[in-house]
C-alpha cells in the first residue's frame, strides 16, 4: 500500500506546517485514502494558518471544463478561506502575484498529475514555484503517483518558440516523473530557485500501475474519470490539435475518438496494419452531447489497452492523426483557432512541442521515421532525469 505525500504529512501530524501562514494549491484530488479532502482538515485545526486557496484550471473544487476560464470566487464555502484563481481569462492570471502571496510563509502544492506533458497541472506549480522563489517563500510539494507509472518516456520536447502553458518548459510528453520529481528538475535544470521541500510518498514502485497504489482515483479533471483515461492521454490529447473528437461529451473521452466522416472500419484496418503493441480497437458510432459535433453521430474508434506495459500512448495518437489525415485528407483538419492563450502557432505543434510531427504528417512521412525523431529526444531526456528520480 503506498502512502502519498499528504498521508504522510497527516501521519506527522502537520509538524512541518505549524506556525506557517500556508496557501494552498489544490483542487478534488487533495484528499487522504478516506476523502478527506486536504483544505477541510486543514481549516479544521486550530494550530495551522490556512490563509489562501489557489485553484488550478478547472477550480478549487473541480467545476468547471477545459479551458474555461475561472474567475477569483471570494471565499471556498466550505473552508470560508479566500480563493484565487490560476487559470482565468489572460496570461497573467496562470502566475501568483506578489499581492495574492501576501501574508504567506509557504506555498503547498497537493494535486494529482496524470503523467502526460500537455496536462497543466505542472505548469501551475512551475509558474507558482517562480513565484514563490521571488517572494522569498518555501514551497512545499506533497508528492503524489505518476498513474501511467514512473519507468517508459516517450515523446518529443518542447523546442524554443513553442512554450505554451501545455508545455513551458523541455519536458517529453510522457514524462515517467513524479510531480516532486519535477519540482526538483525545474530546480536544476531550468532556473528555477526557491526554497523546495517535497514530502516524499512512501511504497511507491516506478512500475506499478495507478490501481495498484490503494490510493482512490479521483477525477483530476472533468474529462479524465478513470486511470484508464490517463494511459491513454499522452497520444490522445493531440487530438485537441485537430477538428476531431477526442470523446468530450460520451462516456470515454479520449479511449473514444471520430468525426461524422470517419468510416470505423476503414480506421481500424488502417491502424491494424501500423501494429502497434498493447492496444485493439473498436469500431464504433457515438454522439457527443457537448464540445464538438456536439448532438452529431460520429464515426470512429475505441481503444482497447490490452497490455499497458508496451503500449505506446503517443506514438499511437500519431499514428490515429495520421491514418485519418491520410484517409480523408479532404475532411481533416488541424485546429487554427487560439489554444492556451496562443494564437501564432497551431495547437498541434504546441502540443507537439514543435512544427515537425505536423510537418511529417503532411508530407507523408512514415510513422517510423517520425517516432525515430522524437525518441532520440526522450533518450537524451532520459539521461538529464536519472538525477532527480526520487523512488526505485
Amino acid at each position: 500500500m503506498v502512502q502519498s505525500g499528504l498521508e504522510r504529512l497527516i501521519q506527522d501530524d502537520f509538524r512541518p506546517l505549524r506556525g506557517l501562514r500556508i496557501g494552498l494549491i489544490c483542487n478534488p484530488t487533495s484528499v487522504n485514502r478516506g476523502l478527506d479532502h486536504l483544505a477541510d482538515l486543514m481549516a479544521a485545526r486550530d494550530d495551522l494558518r490556512l490563509v489562501r486557496l489557489f485553484g488550478p484550471e478547472h477550480g478549487v473544487r473541480g467545476a468547471a471544463q477545459d479551458m474555461i476560464a475561472v474567475e477569483n470566487q471570494g471565499r471556498d464555502e466550505r473552508t470560508r478561506c479566500p480563493v484565487v484563481s490560476l487559470y482565468g481569462d489572460r496570461v497573467a492570471s496562470l502566475t501568483p502575484s506578489d499581492a495574492d502571496l501576501d501574508g504567506l510563509d509557504a506555498l503547498v502544492f497537493d494535486v494529482q498529475d496524470v503523467g502526460t506533458r500537455y496536462y497543466t497541472y505542472l505548469w501551475t506549480m512551475a509558474l507558482a514555484m517562480k513565484a514563490a522563489g521571488r517572494k522569498g517563500l518555501a514551497f512545499v510539494v506533497l508528492d503524489r503517483p505518476n498513474p501511467i507509472g514512473g519507468e517508459l518516456v516517450e515523446g518529443p520536447l518542447v523546442e524554443p518558440g513553442f512554450e505554451s502553458f501545455v508545455g513551458l518548459h523541455p519536458l517529453p510528453v510522457r514524462h515517467g516523473m513524479t510531480a516532486g520529481e519535477v519540482a526538483g528538475w525545474l530546480l536544476g535544470e531550468q532556473g528555477i530557485s526557491v526554497e523546495l521541500r517535497v514530502v516524499e510518498m512512501v511504497g511507491w514502485r516506478r512500475q506499478m500501475r495507478f490501481q495498484a497504489t490503494g490510493i482512490p482515483w479521483v477525477p483530476p479533471s472533468p474529462n479524465m474519470p478513470t486511470p484508464d483515461t490517463a494511459l491513454v492521454y499522452p497520444g490522445q490529447c493531440l487530438l485537441e490539435g485537430t477538428e476531431l473528437s477526442e470523446g468530450r461529451g460520451t462516456t470515454r473521452p479520449f479511449e473514444i475518438f471520430g468525426a461524422p466522416y470517419v468510416d470505423p472500419y476503414a480506421l481500424k484496418e488502417r491502424l491494424i496494419a501500423e501494429q502497434l503493441p498493447g492496444v485493439r480497437y473498436r469500431p464504433l458510432y457515438f454522439t457527443p452531447t457537448f464540445h464538438k459535433f456536439a448532438g452529431q453521430s460520429c464515426g470512429g474508434v475505441m481503444l482497447h489497452v490490452i497490455e499497458p506495459d508496451v503500449f505506446r500512448p503517443f506514438e499511437t495518437g500519431v499514428a490515429i492523426v495520421k491514418a485519418v489525415h491520410d484517409l480523408w485528407p479532404d475532411d481533416f483538419a488541424f485546429r487554427q483557432k487560439a489554444y492556451e492563450f496562443v494564437t501564432d502557432v497551431p495547437a498541434f505543434d504546441l502540443l507537439c512541442g514543435g512544427a515537425s510531427i505536423r510537418h511529417g504528417l503532411l508530407s507523408g512521412r512514415t510513422l517510423r521515421a517520425l517516432r525515430d525523431g522524437w525518441q532520440a529526444q526522450a533518450s537524451a531526456f532520459e539521461r538529464v532525469r536519472a538525477r532527480y528520480l526520487r523512488y526505485a
